[in-house]
């Protein structure tokens, strides 16, 4: 027979992970138990509208339908094979990947920092064997403020103290400059460099979006370096800024791009590097690899996904939906909003400091209703699915004034 578990509160379900998790994040006191399109419920059954969407990784909402349908399918069919043997899924899905981006290979991994890992040994590899950099000297440019995930070798080139403190020694081999200033980048690119590794919009750091100009340009000064343009589009990318890559806003073609979160459609980790042939030839059999890269059932969930995105609805939601959400948004700076930054449906939002900090006001909205994240200070985050209403955003919008109001 088997044992009834008795449902327990959010409360005891809280306290029930401190003594067994790692300390290494520190959630809302929120406990989701269900989920359909951008509504949460916890296990007390109140509902909430989920304003982060996972980071982008849930860009079409959660349990989508066609992707929910995809996984099943797959699953009654085949979910791993390793790399050791081929599957009937990958290659479908490195070739639509590749047209979706106008790219021409895919290199499949699983989680976004192993995308940008791969996309640093992929840039080395490249400079020693295409570029003619000597051995052990290729250098690669990031911006400061950045965030490509929290691995050793990702923290060695982060400027954020909380994610490199008591983790060296750290990774050589990086150099930072400040983001959006074109001259202190080309000032640091030199013969040694592999790549300019940054993010078209930087989202962890309160969703900074560059001047009109600096993605070409760029592209202009790596392309006279004969360095490569690396373009971490994990979370700006796959519709979150109203076109498929946030690139695309300046009409630029990295050499590289590097995908994840919203790839696997919130159902299952699913990470690429794409890129020109050129640099992603340089790899040969047993030098980088993954077990779970590729699995069928990743690669069945990631072609639904560029399906969606082939018909450019997605895409063209976060463009007119982004709308809304600037509007509303200048409508609240002098109402406890002192500024905000927007690039389609991806809002960095920096409250009146007076008011509370971004964790305090984070919680505030919790209590009515509406999920979002800080990011630093006073700053929070705004990315909800691209599958939210108008109506649904407005009234956020309003919730979000209403606590602010409230507080001053």
């Amino acid at each position: 027979m088997t044992a009834v578990v008795p449902a327990r509160t959010s409360a005891e379900l809280i306290g029930a992970e401190e003594p067994v998790l790692a300390h290494n994040y520190h959630p809302l006191p929120v406990v989701v138990a269900r989920a359909e399109g951008a509504w949460v419920e916890d296990v007390e059954g109140r509902r909430y509208l989920d304003m982060l969407a996972g980071y982008s990784a849930l860009n079409f909402g959660h349990r989508h339908p066609a992707l929910v349908e995809a996984a099943h399918r797959q699953l009654d069919r085949l979910t791993l094979t390793s790399r050791a043997f081929h599957n009937d899924r990958l290659a479908e899905f490195a070739e639509r990947l590749a047209a979706l981006t106008g790219l021409d290979m895919v290199l499949p991994m699983n989680t976004g920092a192993e995308a940008v890992e791969s996309g640093i040994k992929v840039a080395r590899k490249w400079a020693y064997d295409v570029k003619g950099v000597p051995a052990d000297r290729a250098t690669i440019v990031v911006a400061a403020d950045n965030f490509h995930g929290r691995t050793t070798t990702i923290v060695s080139f982060s400027t954020d103290e909380v994610a490199r403190s008591g983790f060296g020694p750290f990774t050589p081999g990086f150099r930072v400059v400040p983001y959006n200033d074109l001259a202190a980048l080309e000032a640091a690119v030199d013969e040694t460099t592999a790549a300019v590794l940054i993010e078209p919009v930087q989202g962890e750091a309160g969703v900074i979006v560059p001047d009109d100009g600096y993605l070409t340009g760029v592209r202009e000064l790596t392309r006279r370096a004969g360095c490569l343009f690396v373009a971490d589009e994990i979370q700006s990318g796959l519709g979150r800024t109203g076109r498929t890559l946030a690139v695309e806003h300046e009409s630029v073609v990295p050499d590289v791009v590097l995908l994840g979160k919203a790839l696997g459609g919130g159902i299952v980790p699913v990470s690429a590097v794409v890129a020109r042939r050129e640099v992603l030839e340089v790899l040969r059999p047993g030098e980088h690899g993954s077990t779970f890269g590729g699995n069928p059932l990743a690669a069945a969930v990631g072609t639904a996904v560029v399906e969606l995105l082939e018909t450019g609805e997605f895409q063209r939601r976060a463009a007119e939906l982004g709308g809304i959400l600037r509007e509303g948004l200048e409508s609240l700076v002098g109402k406890g909003v002192v500024g905000f930054r927007s690039r389609g449906l991806w809002a960095g939002v920096d409250v009146d400091p007076a008011l509370g900090t971004g964790r305090e006001v984070s919680e505030r909205l919790m209590r009515e209703g509406i999920l979002v994240k800080d990011t630093h200070g006073s700053t929070i985050r705004l990315a909800p699915p691209l599958t939210v209403t108008a109506e649904e955003l407005q009234s956020a919008l309003h919730t979000v004034e209403k606590v602010l109001a409230r507080q001053a």
